[in-house]
């Protein structure tokens, strides 16, 4: 397999005259939190209590020829105060592992009498993001790769969580740079379970919104779900529950979903000056849990940039394609969709060009999906109509939103960010999120809010001219 890189230089980062070790910093804050922790001023202090050092934070070693699949473009510049920043757009890998004693070759010390959980790298990954960060557009893209997507492994097909397990870090990047139409990946971070627990507790916990009540016991490992729906304030066994739940119709796919809807969560109620008082703790608790060939130059430049990013230029994949198998009879996958990730990584990611066969100008082709998250049945049937006078003709009205929404989201379930602003000319309100937390079978999914029942409070619509014109160009 070959990995495409674009620029030639050495990645070299100037190196402080301090050679303490740095601390470490987990997949939650990278994944996750990156997204969500302010390093703009104020964080200048909270870095300066641990020494800066260009040395990569490697629990692991690469061999020269692994090291190769990475980027060895220099992706920082120091400005003002010489703290470093962004100087080009940057694709970080991020696997979250979780290993139990029973995966383990070699015996561990002490037999706890169940699967435990293990601080290790080297198991099946949980979790894989991949994540952009793009200073010339100043957006942060997070794509979600189901961990049972289909995948060509050293010649066989697996499910691409086995890569990390088959051959670390180097191998997932290319496995992963392959199946994304040659993505560069510049660089990875490994995660273990268990420090995602202590990063949410060392944050103060978060705020989010449990969808459905999720529930699962299997004393094999000592996994016991049990969270109630409704909005909760969950420390970090409770996140890590939620986290890791999966046992629905929609599996994997649901809990990628769930793990978007926590990100949003964590970004509004991270970016806090008290959070700040806390790095230092942080780094200090999660240090033996991460292994990454990031430096810490390069972290202070991603957070900063992070830091930065609105709401609105926060952007959500998840990896297009359909189940494959029904779970009982033969190995079930996420068979790929290559048509639409060759668009979706031309979009997003600055790669290739985008299958233009494939592009409908027709507004009429959005397939459309109608969440009401009010208690009128009536709302949904509303906005049908209105749809349809509008010119859209492949609508449905989908299951209910469980949570009670103020403003009426337009969800880009598939990137289609473009899609989505048109439609919401035509509503005339709504706020635009590119994410993958509505419905699977749509392009774009509405969740009606109370700001659109209290437009259109009754069965009474206006009149919109029934139009099928171009409204993408």
């Amino acid at each position: 397999m070959s990995v495409k890189k674009s620029h030639p230089k050495n990645l070299s980062p100037k190196k402080s005259p301090t050679k303490k070790k740095p601390k470490g910093v987990s997949w939650m804050l990278l994944g996750l939190g990156l997204t969500s922790v302010s390093f703009a001023s104020a964080a200048t202090g909270a870095f300066l209590a641990v020494s800066l050092s260009a040395t990569p934070l490697k629990q692991g070693s690469l061999t020269a020829e692994e090291a190769k699949v990475f980027s060895q473009d220099d992706a920082i510049a120091y400005k003002s105060l010489r703290l470093p920043e962004l100087n080009r757009p940057v694709n970080v890998l991020v696997l979250g592992t979780k290993v139990l004693t029973s995966d383990l070759e070699e015996k561990v010390t002490e037999d706890v009498g169940y699967h435990a959980l293990v601080n290790s790298f080297k198991g099946l990954s949980d979790t894989m993001l991949l994540l952009r960060f793009d200073p010339l557009d100043k957006k942060l893209t997070v794509l979600s790769i189901p961990r049972d997507t289909q995948a060509k492994i050293n010649e066989k097909i697996k499910k691409i969580n086995e890569a990390n397990y088959d051959g670390g870090p180097a191998l997932t990047a290319e496995v992963v740079s392959e199946l994304l139409e040659g993505v560069p990946i510049d660089r990875y971070v490994r995660v273990n379970v268990q420090g995602v627990e202590k990063v949410i507790d060392a944050l103060g916990g978060v705020k989010v919104y449990v969808p459905k009540d999720m529930k699962y016991k299997d004393d094999s490992q000592h996994l016991y779900i049990d969270l109630k729906q409704g909005e909760q304030h969950l420390g970090g066994t409770k996140a890590v529950e939620f986290l890791r739940f999966r046992y629905d119709q929609y599996g994997d796919i649901g809990r990628v979903q769930r793990q978007q809807m926590f990100m949003r969560a964590l970004v509004e109620q991270a970016l806090k000056p008290q959070t700040l008082l806390k790095m230092p703790e942080i780094f200090s608790i999660i240090s033996a849990y991460i292994d990454t060939n990031l430096s810490v130059e390069e972290l202070v430049a991603l957070s900063g940039f992070a830091s930065q990013t609105k709401r609105s230029n926060m952007q959500m994949l998840m990896l297009p394609g359909q189940f494959s198998g029904d779970g009982r009879h033969e190995i079930s996958y996420w068979l790929p969709n290559h048509n639409q990730i060759q668009n979706m990584v031309a979009t997003y990611f600055d790669q290739g060009q985008a299958n233009l066969e494939l592009e409908e100008t027709d507004a009429t082709r959005l397939r459309i999906a109608i969440q009401n998250s009010t208690e009128d049945p009536e709302v949904a049937r509303n906005m049908v109509r209105y749809l349809r006078e509008a010119g859209y003709r492949r609508i449905f009205i989908s299951d209910q939103w469980s949570e009670p929404v103020q403003t009426t989201r337009i969800l880009a379930q598939n990137g289609d960010d473009l899609g989505a602003a048109n439609l919401r000319a035509d509503l005339g309100m709504g706020e635009v999120l590119v994410e993958s937390t509505g419905n699977l079978a749509s392009d774009i999914t509405i969740v009606l809010g109370k700001d659109w029942q209290q437009k259109y409070p009754s069965s009474s619509v206006p009149f919109k001219e029934t139009s099928t014109k171009t409204r993408y160009q």
